[in-house]
């Protein structure tokens, strides 16, 4: 039987904002070879050749003056960092990917410091998942999705890489590690094409990520959640794949065990995705 879902956003977390209308950029492939080599600045006027004063003079080319090539911005359209994006990553889904870094924006930390069972609905709805408690894990269970150290990725993907399989790439991982189709089970698709997983961190402190998102899907993340090393380890901050902060809560409530909390900080530490949670830690972990 297909398993029940919930897309609809915990009422006690207040309104939830919209996210943009707008869609990311749509990838262009644009033409990266050499200009050809620009035409001389003049050019000899065909047919007849022109005389200077009388029949009996020598006959000479006559210039005639040529417009300068266009400038480079003109022949080939600035290249956009969303090409860089799929050359490295082409398993990203940018389209799904740009609307839930703006989802994530658009919390608040007052609606992010509520009861943690309102506040992980919403993580839920800025990632794109639903909210998935009646199924098998692998098929589409999300009630274990930023509730431990690790499944703390908003990962989203082209769909035709969400049955990758891990085959050893990211250490400490199943060697199998299939979540295709989970994925589909459980992405929500209004965020738009192609699916969501919250995958694990672990590797991610490693230049480039070494993370199940980057390496076994060949995707950026959206957004990571990384729990702040100092008071309790009571705040989290939201940092986008280059580790820019987006939004920041002190949760309350039943929040996942101090010890997985902890070591999700461990996991990330002295990589890009700590230095907000740093910020916050006052330059450092306490």
């Amino acid at each position: 039987p297909t398993p029940a879902v919930t897309t609809a956003a915990p009422a006690a977390a207040g309104p939830i904002p919209r996210a943009s209308a707008s869609l990311a950029p749509r990838y262009r492939a644009h033409d990266l070879t050499a200009a050809t080599t620009p035409k001389a600045s003049t050019e000899f006027a065909s047919g007849s050749i022109a005389r200077l004063c009388s029949s009996s003079s020598p006959a000479f080319p006559v210039a005639r003056p040529v417009a300068p090539p266009d400038p480079p911005s003109s022949r080939h359209p600035p290249v956009s960092p969303w090409d860089f994006t799929l050359a490295e990553y082409p398993g990203t889904a940018l389209t799904r990917m740009e609307n839930a870094v703006a989802r994530a924006r658009s919390l608040t930390e007052e609606q992010l410091s509520g009861d943690w069972e309102d506040v992980r609905g919403l993580l839920l709805w800025a990632a794109g998942l639903r909210d998935v408690r009646d199924a098998p894990p692998g098929e589409g269970y999300t009630g274990h999705c930023f509730n431990d150290f690790n499944h703390v990725d908003a990962t989203t993907m082209t769909l035709d890489v969400s049955d990758n399989e891990n085959r050893g790439a990211v250490q400490g991982i199943a060697f199998g590690n299939r979540l295709g189709p989970g994925i589909r089970v459980a992405s929500d698709p209004s965020l738009g094409p192609g699916g969501t997983w919250c995958t694990c961190a672990q590797g991610g402190s490693s230049e480039p990520p070494a993370d199940v998102a980057h390496l076994q899907f060949r995707s950026k993340i959206a957004w990571k959640l990384v729990w702040v090393p100092t008071g309790g380890y009571a705040r989290f901050v939201l940092v986008d794949d280059a580790g820019n902060a987006l939004a920041t809560g002190t949760p309350t409530g039943s929040l996942p065990a101090l010890p997985e909390r902890k070591y999700n900080y461990e996991i990330v530490r002295g990589g890009r995705y700590a230095r907000a949670a740093d910020a916050y830690a006052g330059g450092g972990a306490r």
